[in-house]
């Protein structure tokens, strides 16, 4: 125990000191602090600038309603051209604008006999999705105020029937409370903890297996193996790296949490949108942390230990990344319907587990039984996975200028 706690603290401190590691935990919440800066000017500055839009209808008088239903909302700040009893010359006219971007854009309706025949929005970004959204609401309104007309419903009650009602999304929590919820929120929560995870998990398991390359190379584990045993040498190694990852995200924590509380995030977060992160959260993303980067550095401490070099090392990461790829892949699945079998399943499986189980916490969280299961059957993969890796650690840290094929590594398990 001695040798392995003195590996992990020279582990540790040897990583902790690069420049790679300062400037990846100090840059990381600067970056994120500028591009909320940025976003929040350009939604201020930018994006709510507005366009300069031109509406022509056939009819008389229907461009003339449809803008006067836009600007009823007040944060408009779009501007707005009518043009009543448009012909095909105003039309060719209007292209021409659009194509000299003296317009942003313009909107088109035909109509015969009150009957809309043909409605159409051209500008020229494929991108511009809002103002489309808001003409054909805009638009539908007034035909439906039209149709009223026509039964003899008054303008007065018109507007009654065709008052909007907002629908708050509400979730009932562990406790049976009701709380306040959102997609948005529940996506990014969901998202970010598994982002997170798995770029620390990633990232720490492959810098094992570069110490272990780097030191095979340079023959110091020659030296190393006269005061301390292989399997010493690799928890050691496993034990420093994962405690440089949970510095890591310990002040990315505090960064965000400082980040989270300033003026800036929340000028960008409506009041629909609610993110939180509970204590039992927190506790089971440490856990996962943990179990999830002990099986990708074991795997890889075993692969590294059969390879030369770092090229080498390269050709076996997709295997490890298959399934960090095909977690992120059924992010929609998994939210849409995290207590389904399928999502219950796919979160039991080892290798799968820490991503599937961030999204599903992030949406409701799974009940005891299925954290119990799929944490067991992690460590059975971890102890498994550490198996086989010291065995391969044992022969494969003192073979020097032989590429190990299929044949010889099973031989060195068998050998160990």
């Amino acid at each position: 125990m001695h040798n392995l706690l003195l590996i992990a603290r020279r582990e540790y401190l040897e990583q902790i000191r690069k420049r790679a590691f300062l400037i990846s935990t100090i840059l990381v919440p600067l970056f994120i602090g500028a591009i909320l800066a940025f976003s929040a000017y350009s939604n201020k500055d930018l994006m709510n600038a507005g366009k300069h839009i031109a509406i022509a209808t056939t009819d008389k008088s229907l461009a003339s309603e449809i803008i006067a239903q836009l600007l009823n909302n007040k944060d408009e700040r779009s501007e707005f051209d009518s043009i009543d009893g448009a012909t095909e010359a105003q039309k060719a006219e209007l292209t021409a604008k659009l194509k000299a971007k003296s317009i942003d854009g313009f909107v088109w309706v035909e109509s015969q006999n009150d009957s809309v025949t043909k409605a159409m929005y051209e500008s020229l970004s494929a991108g511009d999705i809002v103002i489309p959204e808001k003409v054909q609401g805009a638009l539908n309104k007034v035909l439906v105020r039209r149709r009223m007309a026509q039964r003899n419903i008054s303008p007065g009650e018109a507007d009654a029937l065709l008052k909007d009602v907002s629908v708050d999304v509400e979730q009932l929590n562990e406790q049976g409370q009701e709380v306040k919820s959102n997609f948005l929120a529940t996506f990014f929560t969901g998202y970010l903890m598994a982002i997170l995870l798995m770029m620390t998990t990633m990232q720490y398991g492959m810098n094992v297996a570069r110490s272990v390359i780097q030191e095979k190379t340079s023959r110091i584990y020659e030296v190393v193996l006269s005061i301390a045993k292989p399997t010493e040498i690799l928890a050691g190694k496993l034990v420093g790296a994962g405690a440089v990852g949970l510095t890591q995200i310990g002040i990315w924590g505090a960064a965000a949490v400082v980040i989270a509380g300033s003026s800036l995030a929340t000028g960008m977060m409506n009041s629909n949108m609610h993110f939180s992160l509970s204590a039992k959260q927190i506790a089971f993303f440490t856990v996962y942390y943990l179990l999830g980067y002990l099986l990708n550095s074991s795997i890889f401490a075993g692969l590294s230990a059969t390879c030369e070099t770092e090229q080498e090392l390269q050709m076996f990461v997709p295997l490890v990344t298959v399934p960090v790829a095909l977690s992120f892949a059924l992010i929609v699945a998994v939210i849409n319907n995290p207590s389904g079998a399928f999502s219950v399943g796919i979160s039991l499986f080892p290798l799968t587990a820490p991503i599937i189980m961030m999204f599903r916490m992030g949406s409701e969280m799974p009940p005891a039984w299925q954290f119990a299961a799929s944490i067991a059957l992690m460590l059975l993969s971890i102890w498994g996975a550490l198996w086989v890796s010291s065995k391969l650690y044992r022969v494969g840290i003192l073979m020097y200028g032989k590429r190990a094929n299929l044949p010889e590594i099973l031989r060195w398990i068998r050998y160990s």
